[in-house]
């Protein structure tokens, strides 16, 4: 790994500017969705990369969120030289739009039924790697980018102490080696429980009073049954939280450092994922040491591609990272537009997956005709839905402002217009 010493940004706005240096000679793909453990996966990861996305069926991550409106987000900051494999494809009107607004003209979709999409890929002459945001059981070893044995144990939260970087005191049980009922829990709360590879936010427990408790230990056991789970961690509480933070770097093959951005994660009191703040002239400074350290063992363990690891400053500036991912994070396309955004003196933008507006894509594009050509709000996602007979659409989105007062305000501005938060 060569040893940086000044960590320059990206200057590209797409993930196929960021892949480009380490994909040229070879045919990669991105499969923009992640795997799933739900009755309605054709191919379920239930065999030996388990994921937690939910205790029953009935709580599992919806097929609309994992193989539409989340790999959707992605495909709008795709570019035009990584393909895509897309499984459930979005309407030809929101492709036009993020053509007309992004800027991407030949998007190389790889266009594949969900039912039988990675066995297609697994038999692709044309298609030798998948860059994954996880992992699949059923994805030939030698097609996964990233080994899936390396990548399952970096995406694993055990490994967070083992990155170089100052993180909460924390303990790892092997479930197959100690039952729940002997686990020694703190007896002070509050404290975490976690479980390995919890999806957005499921699998992480804040442990403040005695149900609490109960209730966790409850999922675990749920999981255990179905038999979705092998490690957890308990993990002490970071006090006097101040920020909470997601740092994103691309690591190239060769080892070296990209900076993406850094972005204020916004959380539910729960502990839910509901989006992030960021400010483009933000430089990225203070979490130098951290990101030489996470990208060395990264490097050092055969991965390359984007990293976002979460980090909370308590009151006196301490900095402790919570959690790493190793893969493409949710508010990596929020972190892409800060050259384009930043050239119409937009330094703000706030991104969030819970926006919903009454009408179709089409009425809404025409009701927000002015904020979208200003830039003042740009849609990543876009659903449409029915309930009681009227058609609403769920969007992911990206609201802009020269400051937090002016993003707030044409916020308010969009609400009036029925650009709802739904969170």
């Amino acid at each position: 790994m060569s040893s940086q010493t000044h960590l320059q940004f990206f200057q590209g706005n797409s993930l196929s500017d960021l892949f480009a240096q380490d994909i040229e000679n070879e045919s990669y793909a991105l499969i923009l969705n992640y795997p799933a453990t739900a009755t309605w996966a054709a191919y379920p990861n239930v065999q030996k990369y388990f994921l937690q996305d939910g205790s029953s069926e009935a709580t599992k991550t919806s097929f609309d969120k994992i193989c539409q409106k989340e790999p959707w987000k992605n495909l709008a900051v795709l570019g035009d030289m990584l393909p895509g494999v897309v499984i459930s494809p979005p309407q030809h009107l929101l492709i036009k739009y993020w053509q007309e607004h992004f800027g991407f003209r030949d998007r190389k979709l790889e266009m594949m039924d969900c039912s039988t999409y990675l066995d297609d890929f697994n038999q692709s002459n044309h298609l030798s790697h998948a860059i994954t945001l996880f992992p699949f059981d059923q994805l030939l070893p030698e097609k996964h980018a990233v080994h899936p044995d390396t990548h399952y144990r970096l995406l694993s939260k055990a490994t967070l102490a083992q990155l170089g970087v100052p993180c909460p005191i924390y303990q790892t049980y092997e479930l197959n080696q100690i039952d729940l009922e002997q686990i020694q829990l703190p007896s002070n709360y509050p404290y975490l429980i976690k479980t390995s590879h919890g999806l957005s936010g499921e699998g992480t427990y804040i442990i403040r009073s005695s149900s609490d408790l109960n209730y966790c230990l409850e999922e675990l056991k749920k999981y255990l049954r179905i038999h979705l789970l092998e490690t957890i961690i308990v993990s002490e509480f970071v006090k006097y939280e101040v920020h909470n933070y997601c740092v994103q770097f691309y690591i190239n093959k060769a080892g070296e450092i990209t900076l993406i951005g850094v972005t204020q994660q916004l959380v539910s009191p729960e502990g839910n994922y509901l989006g992030g703040l960021i400010d483009y002239t933000n430089d990225l400074s203070k979490f130098s040491q951290m990101i030489l350290a996470v990208g060395q063992y990264a490097h050092q363990h055969g991965y390359f591609g984007v990293i976002g690891f979460d980090v909370l400053e308590d009151r006196d500036g301490n900095l402790y990272a919570i959690d790493a991912n190793f893969r493409i994070n949710g508010s990596t396309p929020l972190c892409l537009q800060r050259h384009v955004l930043l050239k119409h003196d937009k330094a703000i933008a706030k991104y969030s997956s819970d926006y919903r507006m009454e009408g179709t894509l089409d009425s809404i594009l025409i009701t927000l005709k002015s904020e979208l050509e200003r830039k003042d709000f740009l849609i990543l996602s876009a659903l449409e839905k029915v309930k009681y007979g009227k058609i609403y659409t769920e969007i992911y989105g990206i609201v802009t402002g020269k400051s937090l007062q002016d993003m707030q305000q044409i916020e308010q501005g969009l609400s009036s217009k029925g650009l709802q938060l739904t969170n």
